[in-house]
């Protein structure tokens, strides 16, 4: 299973007038950082761009089955799978843990998706949905590990590069590493380098890199409700080893900061995951340091929060 520019450019022709295009904002004076609004995107997060492709793909091919399609998630993939079934007239059955924010609960409701709280991490959701595919015939979806998720994701790259020029590097977040592996492999064609960042207490890509091999990592961040996957994809390891990609690790309390930061001096909310991203470069001493005159952007992924923690700690919203 690989995953190739020519993946990503066929996603980019299937979902071209589906999906918002990518906002993207200067975010200093000299033109060096950038920011990737993707969380105005449809459903909140980036991960609308992969479900999307991977329904269409499969309509395309004649295997979309009537009984629909499942998928578990910590909430962001069971959104993107729940408006683009809806999309194309079909039913979605969405797993997530019992830990989920509330939030990210309803909106699947609203989305009319047929949700199920099973255990407490995503690998427990990730079982029942299996089980539930196996049983039903429903359609089998991914959260990250799957070339039509990943490419579709990688859709973001190729609209970030049309808008910002001389773009040397671009950050993303990382759980499982769909967002990462799509977007690494675009980048790669572009020859902009990635830069993956995870939260300390998170890091399945981090690891697998250090392994040679993924492995299961322990999941206990205040970002694992997106970012929460105990491994890596096949997919994030090969572009990990295949391109130009810098893996940084960033702690909780600079996840916290950067979110804080984002809101208190741009008015920007966004989810932990996102900030996971803005934290990597944000802050008296950054995960990553750009070289000098270096072109940077920050992919700022979803914002499926509840924003009612970013008030002053008083509990006013800050001035």
């Amino acid at each position: 299973m690989e995953l190739t520019h020519s993946d990503v450019k066929a996603a980019a022709q299937r979902v071209s007038g589906l999906v918002r295009p990518v906002v993207v904002a200067q975010a200093d004076q000299a033109g060096e950082l950038w920011f990737a609004l993707e969380f105005l995107q449809h459903t909140g997060s980036f991960k609308a761009r992969g479900a999307l492709n991977f329904l269409l793909a499969h309509r395309e091919n004649g295997t979309l089955p009537r009984a629909g399609v499942t998928i578990a998630s910590g909430g962001n993939a069971g959104l993107a799978c729940a408006w683009a079934a809806r999309s194309q007239g079909i039913p979605a059955t969405v797993f997530l843990p019992t830990t989920a924010p509330r939030v990210k609960v309803d909106r699947l409701d609203s989305y009319g998706a047929d949700v199920r709280l099973v255990g407490t991490q995503y690998a427990d959701a990730l079982a029942a949905s299996r089980e539930f595919a196996d049983t039903t015939g429903a359609l089998l979806s991914h959260a990250y590990d799957h070339p039509l998720i990943a490419a579709g994701a990688g859709t973001l790259m190729t609209e970030i590069r049309e808008r910002i020029s001389d773009l040397g590097a671009v950050v993303v977040a990382v759980g499982g590493g769909g967002l990462f592996s799509g977007v690494a492999t675009a980048a790669d064609h572009y020859g902009v380098r990635t830069v993956a960042a995870e939260p300390a207490r998170c890091r399945a890509l981090h690891a697998a890199i250090a392994a040679g091999k993924v492995v299961d990592v322990e999941v206990d961040s205040v970002a694992a409700d997106s970012l929460g996957a105990r491994r890596a994809s096949e997919l994030a390891l090969a572009a990990a080893r295949h391109y130009d990609v810098a893996s940084v690790l960033v702690e909780d309390a600079a996840i916290v900061a950067a979110r804080r930061e984002l809101w208190e001096e741009r008015r920007i909310a966004v989810e932990h995951g996102a900030a996971t991203a803005a934290a990597a470069i944000l802050g008296d001493e950054p995960a990553f340091r750009p070289r000098p005159g270096q072109r940077v952007c920050v992919v700022l992924c979803g914002a499926n929060t509840d924003p009612s923690d970013l008030a002053g700690s008083d509990g006013r919203h800050a001035d």
